[in-house]
C-alpha cells in the first residue's frame, strides 16, 4: 500500500514529506496506522550528521503511538484494533540482557544503525520509487502507516490518548528513568539536570517523584527553566556553575549527589562540569548525544578517581520498556506523572520541518505530530 511519510534525501537534509510504499507485515510483524509522533532530538541528530544513516532515503520518527491495521502470518500476541507505543529499542526477550531486565541493552539494537531488519541488512519494508527507504530504529514513526516489527511494539490501555501516551516510547523513559534508574536518586538528595528539553524535563520529574529535596534545573531558555519550576524543580538557572554553587551551598560546600546531562548537542566540557558539579562518591549521568565521531573529552581524572565520583552512561534511562512504558501510563493516569504538560506544539505531518526550526529556536518542550 502507499503511504506519506517524512524522510531524507540527504546528509545534512531537511526531512520532507513524500509518497512511499509500506509493505505488508511478515511473520512477526504489524502494521500500524500512526495517531501521534514525538520530535526528538535523535532524529534532527541524524539529519545533521551527528549520527550516522545506514542507507538513504531515510524515514524517520522512533517516538510514536498507533493502533494496529493488520498482523503478519502467524504473529501471535497482537490483533487488528490494538493501541501501540513503540519502544524505540527492540525487545528480543530471549538474550542475555533481557534475561537480566536490561531490555534497553537487548542484542537487537546491534543492527538498528542499518535501518533494516535485525536479522538481515538488505531487508526493507519501505520503498520510494522501488527503492529501499530505511526505517529509523526500524519504525519511522514520521509515516502515516508503518510495519514494523513486534519486538518495538508495547500494548497499551486504549482509553489513554495516543498523542499523549506516544511520549512513553522515548523522552519519558530515557529521562525519567536517567533520575530514577541511573542516577539512583534517593530521598533528600540534591541532583542537577542539565538541558530541560523532551529528555530533561522527564530527568526532572523523575528526580522530583524519588524524593529529591533539590532539583537544580538548568537551561539558557527562560521558558524551559519555567517550565521546569512547573514540573518539579525546585531551583532553575542559566548555567552550570550557578547550579554547581546552589548544589554546594545545599550540601554544607560538598556539592550536588548527582547529575543529569541532557544537553541537545553534549560536548565533552558539559561531562567535565556537570562531573566536577557532585559531591565525593557522587554521579554524573550521560544521556545527551553529539556528534559521535568526537572523542572529545574534559574529565576531571584525579576528581573522577580520588573522590570516587562516578560516570554513568543511560540509555533509554535504563529502562525495560515492556514493564515501564504501561507502568509509566498508570503513574500518568493516577496523576504522578505529567504528559499533557510536555507538548508545548502539536503539527500536522507536512509541518515536520518547521518543528525541528522550533526545536532548534528552543520553543518546545516537546512538539508532537498529530495524523
Amino acid at each position: 500500500m502507499l503511504t506519506r511519510g517524512a524522510v531524507l534525501r540527504e546528509v545534512p537534509g531537511r526531512f520532507e514529506v513524500v509518497e512511499l510504499e509500506v509493505d505488508d507485515p511478515r511473520p512477526g510483524e504489524i502494521r500500524v496506522k500512526m495517531v501521534a509522533s514525538g520530535l526528538c532530538h535523535s532524529d534532527d541528530h541524524h539529519a545533521t550528521g551527528d549520527q550516522k544513516v545506514g542507507i538513504l532515503p531515510f524515514a524517520g520518527g522512533h517516538e510514536g503511538a498507533g493502533i494496529v491495521e493488520a498482523v503478519g502470518p502467524g504473529t501471535t500476541g497482537f490483533a487488528e484494533g490494538d493501541h501501540v507505543v513503540f519502544s524505540f529499542l527492540p525487545a528480543c526477550g530471549r538474550c542475555r540482557w533481557c534475561a537480566h531486565g536490561m531490555q534497553n541493552l537487548c542484542d537487537l539494537g546491534a543492527s538498528l544503525a542499518t535501518n533494516a531488519r535485525w536479522e538481515d541488512p538488505t531487508s526493507f519494508r519501505l520503498a520510494l520509487d522501488g527503492m529501499p527507504v530505511g526505517q529509523m530504529c526500524g519504525l519511522s514513526t514520521f509515516c502515516e502507516y508503518t510495519t514494523v516489527s513486534t519486538a518495538s511494539a508495547v500494548k497499551v490501555d486504549p482509553s489513554i490518548p495516543l498523542e499523549i501516551a506516544c511520549l512513553t516510547g522515548c523522552g519519558v523513559g530515557t529521562g525519567w528513568g536517567a533520575a530514577v534508574n541511573s542516577a539512583e536518586v534517593r530521598p533528600g538528595q540534591v541532583v542537577i539536570v542539565m538541558g530541560i528539553g523532551g529528555i530533561g524535563i522527564n530527568a526532572v520529574q523523575g528526580a522530583a517523584h524519588a524524593g529529591a529535596s533539590a532539583v537544580i534545573a538548568v537551561d539558557p531558555v527562560a521558558f524551559k527553566r519555567e517550565s521546569a519550576l512547573g514540573l518539579g524543580a525546585t531551583h532553575a538557572v542559566e548555567d552550570i556553575r550557578e547550579a554547581a554553587e546552589i548544589g554546594r551551598s545545599l550540601t554544607n560546600g560538598q556539592g550536588a549527589d548527582a547529575s543529569i546531562v541532557t544537553v541537545g548537542v553534549t560536548r565533552g566540557s558539559h561531562v567535565g562540569q556537570a562531573l566536577r558539579a557532585v559531591r565525593k562518591g557522587g554521579t554524573c549521568v550521560v544521556v545527551g548525544l553529539g556528534d559521535v565521531r568526537s572523542r572529545e573529552g574534559d574529565i576531571p581524572l584525579m576528581e573522577l578517581t580520588l573522590y570516587q565520583k562516578r560516570l554513568q552512561g543511560s540509555l533509554f534511562g535504563a529502562s525495560a520498556p515492556t514493564a515501564d512504558i504501561p507502568a509509566q501510563l498508570e503513574l500518568y493516569r493516577q496523576g504522578a506523572l505529567k504528559l499533557d504538560e510536555l507538548i508545548t506544539t502539536r503539527y500536522t505531518l507536512d509541518e515536520v520541518a518547521t518543528g525541528f526550526d522550533d526545536m532548534h529556536a528552543g520553543r518546545n518542550l516537546r512538539g508532537v505530530i498529530v495524523f
